[in-house]
């Protein structure tokens, strides 16, 4: 991850020289449809989460700079008259209406989701562009605090497909930054592919790095063993995810975490029927970051990563 960790105070606004202006009365409402928070945040700078917009506008500013009106990008890429198409209105599955949010097969299976955005008594359109493709939004941004990511706490964990884990986490206030990856292997530089064929001892694991004086490292273990459930039980295994990729386990980076993380699994009794816990407990080896388009993989797809939200966590899409 990177080296700084700021504190922000931002505020978006559609910015009506771009797409946002096809939204008319609606524009105002396109910032609640982000994945991620706005307003008062931290953040380690340069390491994802956010707009990018936000994270080059930070880059070059000192303790105490304000900056207003800044235009940046929403992330959705450019949009695509290609991306729409029309269709009669007798293929319509019933209870279509505009504004409607469907899922198309297209190509080799692959699915794709689509907006249906007019209808007519003859047709109905469907526009597969993200929602916010060709969207800027104008900024304000001041930066309140800088400090060195050396002063935050670092600790990694593995629960199964890393994608979940890490939304997680993402979501638990006091966690600044998140990363997958790979660890506790015997190659250097692994592949998603080579990892998973089970072959280099590696596990899907997130690196997270928090403020303890807001989040507890014994919290950060609660909260995998909430995500795991019955799964603690499992060897190899987290619900259909199956092989020693994806073993669950709590890597201390230091005796206090390894002590820490030794309770919280002793206070989860053995179960009658599952048997022992079979989260372990082993110390940090070398953390691999995952390849990019791993990244934050569930927020980049929608799902929300605001501290402490709700929703359902849906691990693969």
């Amino acid at each position: 991850m990177g080296d700084s960790v700021v504190s922000v105070s931002y505020a978006l606004k559609p910015d009506p020289s771009s797409r946002a202006s096809k939204f008319g009365d609606n524009a105002a409402k396109l910032t609640e449809s982000l994945p991620f928070d706005v307003g008062d945040v931290r953040f380690v700078l340069g390491s994802g989460n956010y707009l990018e917009g936000l994270h080059a506008a930070v880059s070059q500013m000192e303790v105490g700079d304000e900056r207003k009106a800044v235009s940046i990008d929403a992330g959705a890429g450019e949009y695509s008259e290609g991306g729409c198409a029309t269709v009669p209105l007798e293929q319509a599955p019933q209870g279509l209406k505009a504004g409607t949010a469907v899922m198309l097969t297209v190509g080799a299976g692959q699915q794709v989701q689509a907006t249906v955005t007019e209808m007519t008594s003859e047709t109905f359109t469907l526009d597969t562009n993200h929602p916010l493709a060709g969207v800027r939004f104008l900024m304000d941004v001041s930066l309140t605090a800088k400090a060195p990511a050396s002063e935050m706490e670092r600790a990694v964990f593995a629960g199964g497909c890393f994608w979940g884990l890490e939304l997680a986490y993402q979501r638990e206030p006091g966690v600044v930054g998140t990363a997958v990856g790979y660890t506790q292997g015997s190659t250097e530089e692994p592949t998603y592919e080579a990892v998973c064929s089970g072959t280099t001892g590696h596990t899907e694991a997130v690196e997270v790095l928090f403020d303890p004086s807001e989040v507890s490292f014994t919290r950060l273990c609660e909260l995998l063993v909430e995500r795991l459930g019955d799964n603690v039980y499992l060897l190899n295994q987290v619900g259909n995810d199956r092989g020693t990729q994806y073993r669950h386990g709590i890597y201390p980076t230091s005796p206090e975490q390894r002590a820490s993380a030794t309770a919280v699994l002793a206070a989860v009794k053995e179960n009658a029927s599952l048997g022992p816990v079979r989260t372990e407990v082993v110390d940090e080896a070398t953390f691999w970051p995952a390849e990019d388009y791993h990244m934050q993989y569930l927020q980049k797809g929608g799902q929300s990563a605001k501290k402490q939200a709700q929703e359902t966590i849906r691990c693969y899409g």
